[in-house]
């Protein structure tokens, strides 16, 4: 009996450790989720807040703006007389916080000789590379006091506007000349930009959601011809024609366009047979996207669509195309082939085609 008792309490002394074991064991798999998976629920956001790709997934505007001035034109007398059309031009990208994402700045400078009997002395087969394009062809780093050329000094302003709002780049201050007084900013520009800051305002208030991202490359590009320019007569003043198509668009990393702005201005000045300037040089041309119904091809057009719709539908139907998809455009005498195209689309596309693919080329640059 004595036995029986005491391997009774030894069962109970056994089963007592049994359970305080699998308490032990339970209290530790009870407070383990309570620590690890709160110090990886804390990790994760902290990384998904410092992910860049997924900002540059953010929709941005693109937009571009023109100005232009006829200001320089002078009349023929012991020399030669001029028509100088000057095209300022802004292309940028516009993040959703109203900040500058990019902007890059050109300008067409073109300049036409006529005579004192009204007759033209530049050939009007004469093609014009805009300042950007002529780099140090454009000769300003030899007058420079900071022996920076135009292309270079433009680049740096534009690098400077990027990230600021356009109210902070209208309060840039500047002297009576238009030149910046920050000492900063002067040490890479000194030439005037009053009208670089009038265009970027200009542009960034054209910008329309077409369809970058705040992630994509921007690019510009001007052509810049004189063909339609001609004499004077003793029945008809004579005209000097600046017409520049503009193109800004925006491609993504592997290359396809994600928008697209084409514009074209027609810069004119008229002289008489006497080589008079008879054009009012106070009165900056718009652009063909400025005038819209102004311009007046709707009552000429086979589709009866006005000039700023043709080429808007252009830039549309271009979107989401590479390059050499654009190039590969089939056009006869200029013009779309494609029935769908051509139903929208009816001008020379030419210049809408060289553009686009010389601003895609300036994009990755």
């Amino acid at each position: 009996m004595k036995k029986i008792l005491t391997l009774l309490v030894s069962i109970t002394l056994v089963m007592s450790l049994f359970a305080a074991c699998g308490k032990k064991e339970e209290d530790a798999t009870t407070n383990t989720p309570t620590t690890a998976p709160a110090a990886e629920d804390t990790d994760t956001p902290a990384a998904d807040e410092t992910d860049a790709p997924a900002a540059t997934d953010e929709a941005a505007k693109t937009g571009l703006a023109v100005i232009t001035s006829l200001g320089k034109s002078k009349d023929a007398g012991e020399k030669d007389g001029l028509a100088q059309i000057d095209s300022t031009v802004v292309a940028v990208l516009v993040g959703a916080d109203g900040k500058i994402l990019d902007v890059d700045i050109d300008t067409a400078q073109t300049k036409v000789n006529f005579s004192a009997e009204g007759k033209l002395v530049t050939d009007v087969n004469t093609t014009y590379k805009s300042k950007q394009e002529l780099g140090d062809e454009y000769g300003m780093r030899k007058a420079s006091s900071i022996g920076k050329e135009w292309n270079e000094q433009a680049d740096a302003f534009a690098a400077y506007v990027v990230g600021k709002t356009v109210e902070e780049v209208t309060g840039i201050a500047l002297d009576e000349e238009g030149v910046v007084t920050d000492a900063d900013l002067v040490a890479s520009v000194t030439m005037g930009v009053d009208t670089y800051i009038a265009a970027i305002e200009k542009a960034v208030a054209n910008a329309q959601d077409l369809g970058a991202k705040a992630g994509d490359k921007l690019g510009l590009a001007i052509e810049t011809n004189i063909k339609k320019s001609k004499d004077a007569t003793a029945e008809a003043d004579g005209l000097a024609q600046a017409y520049s198509t503009y193109t800004a668009l925006t491609t993504d990393a592997s290359g396809k366009i994600t928008s697209a702005v084409i514009d074209s201005s027609q810069g004119n000045v008229n002289f008489s047979a006497a080589g008079v300037v008879t054009t009012d040089l106070t009165v900056a041309p718009q652009t063909k996207q400025e005038l819209k119904e102004a311009y007046g091809m709707l009552k000429n057009s086979a589709i009866g669509k006005e000039w700023y719709e043709q080429a808007n539908a252009f830039a549309t139907y271009v979107t989401g195309k590479t390059v050499e998809e654009v190039k590969g455009i089939a056009v006869t005498d200029g013009k779309p082939s494609d029935a769908e195209l051509a139903s929208s689309v009816s001008v020379t596309i030419s210049s809408f085609i060289s553009t686009i693919e010389k601003a895609a080329a300036n994009a990755v640059k």
